[in-house]
Formats: structure tokens, sequence, C-alpha cells
């Protein structure tokens, strides 16, 4: 049973509001006129989000004053470095995803990150460094609850095209199942503000917050990548 379920159902009902997984960038890949090379271009960028990810969680966690919910997001930023073992970090699965595709490692080939991903970041930092608790929560469980969406798209999509083998799809099918778990912490830490007026305003903007920056990311991906098949 979740532990969150009307947090849980206003974040579904939001993603299916703004039409997440319809934006230019998905339908590109699903009717198949994203090219490899465009979609590897995007991903080689989408690197910086993943590499990025675990400090904005970090300064979360030093926000939290109760320790009881300050263990699940703990929890969470310790998977995303690989529960200690720095072959799993979640940078360096990506990093096995990229070179299954014929990518690079982005920080080590020396690729600039584009503008989408260091707003994407900058919106992150700043959430959960200085924003009300309840809209930094919700904006990553948010994004947490969009990916394993968007990780089974992508996984569904690149093995059908035979641009990766299934056996080779670490990062995205680690994600498709490992998201929906972290989600549901996030929203647990504020699932009894529902009830409440000023709680549930918070947790309406922190969520719209997330939805947001997720989506005009992978949108802007996709336009500002475009030049990559030239």
């Amino acid at each position: 049973m979740s532990r969150a379920p009307r947090v849980a159902a206003a974040a579904d009902a939001l993603l299916q509001r703004i039409g997440l997984l319809n934006n230019p960038y998905f339908a590109a890949l699903a009717d198949g006129s994203l090219s490899l090379s465009h979609f590897r271009a995007t991903q080689e960028q989408f690197f910086f989000a993943v590499q990025y990810y675990p400090r904005p969680i970090a300064a979360l966690v030093s926000r939290i004053p109760d320790p009881a919910q300050r263990l699940d997001v703990l929890h969470n930023l310790v998977e995303e470095h690989g529960d200690f073992h720095e072959d799993q970090f979640h940078q360096n699965t990506f990093r096995r995803f990229l070179a299954s595709l014929g990518g690079r490692s982005p920080d080590l080939a020396g690729v600039p990150m584009c503008p989408a991903v260091h707003a994407f970041n900058s919106v992150l930092a700043g959430a959960c460094a200085s924003d009300e608790l309840n809209v930094a929560v919700c904006c990553l469980g948010i994004i947490e609850q969009a990916f394993a969406g968007v990780s089974a798209l992508i996984g569904r999509a690149v093995v059908q095209r035979k641009w990766v083998a299934a056996p080779e799809l670490v990062h995205y099918a680690l994600h498709t199942e490992l998201d929906v778990r972290h989600a549901e912490e996030f929203f647990a830490m504020v699932e009894r503000r529902m009830d409440d007026k000023p709680g549930k305003a918070e947790i309406d903007r922190g969520l719209k917050l997330g939805a947001y920056a997720f989506d005009q990311l992978y949108r802007s991906l996709f336009f500002q990548t475009e030049a990559a098949d030239a």
C-alpha cells in the first residue's frame, strides 16, 4: 500500500496534464524521427544532470529536522553513490550506458554543459538549499516519479531500435523500478500536509516546479543539441 497516495496521485495527474511523455523529445524518440547521433548528443548532456543530482539531495538532507524522515532521503543519497561501490555510482552506470551507444564520458572528453542542463541543476540546487522544505521535497519527488516512466520509455526505445542490447541497459533498467520507491519516500514526508491549506499549497508549488523543470530540460535538450546531426 502506498505511503503517500494523495501526493502521488496529484503528481501523476500533473504529469498527465502537462503531457511530459508527449513533449518533442519523447515524441521523436517514440516515432523514430530522433536519430542515434542526436539521441547520443542529448544523453551526453544528460550525464551532467546525473552527475550533479546527488548534490541537491545532500543539501536537502541537511535541512530535514526529523531524523526518522532524514533516513529515507539519506538512503536515496547512498543509492546514488552505488551503496558505497564506486563502479555503481549512478554517474558511472550512466557512463557505461553512453559507452554502449558509442558515446563519450562528457566530463572526461571536455564536452561543455549546455544551458538546459545548467538551468535544471540550478533549479534543484536553489529549491533544496533555500526553498520551503515541502516545496523542495515535492520538486525532487515528482522528478523521481517522472524519471521512472522516462527510464522505461527510453529503455524500450533504444532496445527496439537496436541501439543498445537489453543486457547493456544498465542505468535505465535500474531507475525504472528504483525511482518509484524514491518518489514514494519523498512524498511520504509531506503526505500529512495535504490536510492543511498552507502545506497543500507548498506541495502543489513543489510538484509544479519539478514537473516544469523536468519537462523543460528535455524540450530544451531536443532543440539545443539538434545540430549534432549536422
